[in-house]
């Protein structure tokens, strides 16, 4: 991946031939007022970048490129796969939770990976990771049953929280914010990739082969990239012992930030499926999560030595705004994502192979448009217009969405999937793009679990909202489903939470009225979540206006970790 004139790193001392071009001095920004200066960096912990061949930073970067692959693939692998396994396991019950298990550890765990990070350094935090996620991978294969295989997932998703926050993290320590512009595209290409063959990879294996290796292909990578890890990976470590780091840990904050995210989730879960809305433990839930969000804010505040997210990121309409963009980014694309496959499977009678095969327009527009985004931002400093571009073209895309009925055409399908794609690629790493380049480099980490983490939490919230959108609208469409004929253990397999695993289930019905009224019926529900999702990347559209261009610096220092330089950090902010 060679840098286009802007290069961080050099060849190694041994070398008489520089990995990169020198970097040229940075040019001063015009005095405009939509262009601002980046935050003040007075107060970095931080040192000049280390001297790295050409080999070793290539080694690490696809390193990564596979941590980050694998990660993203176990979000979205399980939407075509799902039926299966919740036919093969008897548990209906845990449909949402197979896809939402991963997602609510993954948005609870990340910022405790980067703040361990922070404390013992990059590297002994990546390995854990990848060992962890390797673990969780074998226990969700060789489930027995929905709750061994949802505790597998949560597993997999806390561990995975730490290899996508700890891979944006290590490039931004690599390199400076114009040129991670570009290594940040390429990771968004692997986002796209990943979270768009999932579907693909989930369905042939569950066709063809089974379920379970849709878990089983995660160990040969975690085996290679632990080994990259170890031998490759050379960025500042602190060597803390294992006690000092213990007690250098926000627990407060870490058990709070648990709890809300667990409360709200299981109560939006819960509400209107399992339990009616007016029902006390879906009340208790939700009021008490919603109380904890409070003592969360005030234990980062007052009580934490080392916080674990850094609440400065709300000051300032910008970087509100910015973090609003990625959350309702998140909802909207993984929401989309997740349950497409559903709609072609449940009205267009795909097989689970070709419900992935019918997300390859959306795969290859982002995959172009991610790259493209990356080179604009790399070459003419810029983020503000893409992310602009992208929150209108992604709410028009899932307003078309709005359009799928039982007779929507393949050539309709595919461009619908066309505009989303390009809104959808073009937000992946342009709001981290504009955060990292609203904070000092010091901060970097801690803000970046900020923004992951309401990353994160959007797309749980999707999963869950979605769901709930879904088996609420099924139970409604129940009365109509009754009136075209069909007996009852049809229309009960077609309520609720049973709805989506029973997808195929018009293909054993003969009669045709009774058959379309099937289809009439799941594409209605799904319409009312992408009329919910439409409504949430339209809020985007509001926050990207308030969304600063500030000047994107080639220079660089690498960011010291330990707990000495947290203690020498924390001074600095205290006496400025």
């Amino acid at each position: 991946m060679e840098e286009h004139g802007k290069p961080i790193i050099a060849a190694n001392a041994g070398s008489a031939v520089p990995a990169l071009p020198s970097v040229p001095p940075p040019q001063k920004p015009s005095s405009t007022a939509e262009t601002e200066s980046p935050p003040n960096e007075a107060l970095d912990v931080s040192e000049e970048p280390n001297v790295r061949s050409k080999l070793r930073i290539y080694t690490i970067l696809i390193a990564l490129c596979l941590e980050l692959f694998i990660a993203a693939l176990d979000q979205t692998i399980v939407s075509t796969a799902a039926p299966s396994i919740v036919a093969d396991l008897h548990g209906s019950l845990g449909y949402t939770w197979i896809g939402a298990a991963y997602l609510l550890a993954n948005a609870a765990a990340g910022p405790i990976w980067v703040k361990c990070s922070d404390i013992w350094g990059r590297k002994p935090a990546i390995l854990c990771a990848i060992a962890i996620f390797a673990v969780a991978s074998i226990i969700t294969a060789a489930s027995v049953n929905m709750a061994m295989l949802i505790a597998g997932r949560a597993l997999q998703g806390a561990a995975g929280g730490g290899l996508m926050q700890l891979v944006n993290i290590t490039i931004s320590d690599l390199f400076s914010i114009r040129s991670r512009a570009l290594y940040l595209s390429a990771m968004g290409l692997v986002w796209v990739l990943a979270g768009t063959t999932g579907p693909v990879f989930g369905g042939a294996l569950s066709q063809y082969a089974s379920w379970r290796w849709c878990f089983w292909i995660n160990l040969p990578v975690c085996a290679v990239t632990f080994v990259v890890m170890l031998f490759f990976l050379d960025l500042h470590n602190p060597r803390t012992k294992l006690g000092e780091g213990l007690m250098a840990i926000d627990w407060l904050g870490t058990i709070s930030m648990l709890a809300v995210t667990l409360l709200l989730l299981l109560g939006l879960d819960f509400g209107g499926v399992i339990y009616p809305w007016n029902s006390p433990k879906v009340i208790c839930l939700i009021v008490f999560g919603t109380l904890m969000i409070g003592f969360f804010l005030y234990s980062e505040k007052r009580l934490a030595k080392y916080p674990l997210m850094l609440l400065s990121v709300f000051e300032g309409w910008s970087n509100n705004a910015i973090v609003i963009v990625a959350f309702t980014h998140s909802m909207a694309s993984f929401g989309v994502e997740y349950y497409l496959p559903l709609y072609f499977q449940s009205v267009k009678q795909a097989s689970p192979l070709q419900s992935g095969l019918l997300l390859l327009p959306m795969i290859i527009t982002c995959a172009i448009v991610d790259i493209l985004g990356g080179v604009f931002m790399h070459q003419i400093g810029r983020y503000r217009e893409l992310i602009w571009a992208g929150t209108a073209c992604m709410t028009l895309g899932a307003g078309l969405y709005t359009m799928f009925g039982t007779d929507t055409t393949l050539g309709t399908i595919v461009g619908f999937q066309i505009v989303f794609g390009f809104g959808m690629s073009l937000l992946f790493q342009t709001p981290t793009m504009a955060l990292q380049n609203s904070v000092s480099q010091a901060d970097t980490a801690t803000a970046m679990a900020t923004l992951s983490f309401m990353r994160s939490l959007g797309t749980s919230l999707s999963t869950v909202l979605g769901g709930v959108v879904f088996q609420n609208s099924m139970t409604i469409r129940s009365s109509f489903l009754a009136a075209s004929g069909l007996g009852k253990p049809q229309l009960e397999a077609l309520s609720g939470y049973q709805a989506a695993a029973n997808v195929h289930i018009s293909q054993t019905i003969d009669d045709p009225a009774q058959r379309q009224a099937v289809k009439e019926a799941f594409a209605w529900s799904i319409r009312n979540m992408f009329i919910m999702y439409t409504c949430i990347a339209a809020v985007g559209v509001l926050a990207s206006v308030f969304v600063k261009q500030r000047h994107m610096s080639k220079e660089h220092t690498e960011t010291k970790t330990g707990i000495e330089n947290m203690t020498e950090k924390k001074r600095g902010l205290e006496s400025s």
